[in-house]
């Protein structure tokens, strides 16, 4: 089955991080739709794990989600910067880590039904410590819990943002069939 067509595109807000327009397109099926869509430049996160067996995890307050969230170190994109390197600058700037090795946990799609965020997860091990330097708009607390511990917050619901679980099962995944 082919892509969809993009019949035309209507820009109706741009923001300091996002785009938001609506695009006619014809859908593979042959139906036409007119789709609401938010682009975003997507992002990165790091599933940072010590030679302790323990995660890196974030407890950050969010507006948006009305209080305090656990997440993984991550950010946005910047123009031009691969993946990777937005993984290992969030690491450092967000918890103060930087790591020597780092193993690709593949992407993940936000709310692809709307937006347009793909984000890049990635197993970062050998870690030291580094300067940190959160943004002035970041409220974060950076805390360090054993990985099946936050697996297991990931599967029971205490962890809730989409990001991190994925990265912490990808993550899980990826340790069992190295050893």
């Amino acid at each position: 089955m082919k892509d969809a067509q993009v019949l035309n595109s209507t820009p109706k807000f741009q923001g300091r991080v996002i785009k938001v327009g609506v695009d006619e397109v014809l859908l593979p099926n042959g139906s036409r739709a007119a789709l609401e869509v938010v682009r975003h430049p997507g992002g990165a996160a790091a599933v940072a794990l010590d030679d302790h067996g323990r995660v890196c995890l974030l407890r950050q307050y969010r507006y948006v989600a009305h209080g305090w969230v656990w997440e993984l170190p991550a950010g946005k994109l910047e123009p031009a910067e691969p993946p990777l390197r937005t993984a290992q600058r969030e690491l450092v700037e967000e918890a103060g880590l930087e790591a020597r090795h780092w193993t690709s946990l593949g992407t993940s799609l936000s709310s692809p039904g709307v937006f347009s965020e793909v984000i890049h997860l990635f197993l970062a091990t050998g870690l030291s410590a580094a300067t940190a330097a959160p943004e002035a708009n970041e409220v974060l607390e950076v805390h360090w819990v054993s990985f099946e511990e936050a697996c297991e917050r990931a599967l029971t619901g205490d962890i809730t943002d989409s990001k991190t679980v994925m990265g912490l099962l990808r993550a899980q995944h990826a340790r069992k069939t190295v050893t």
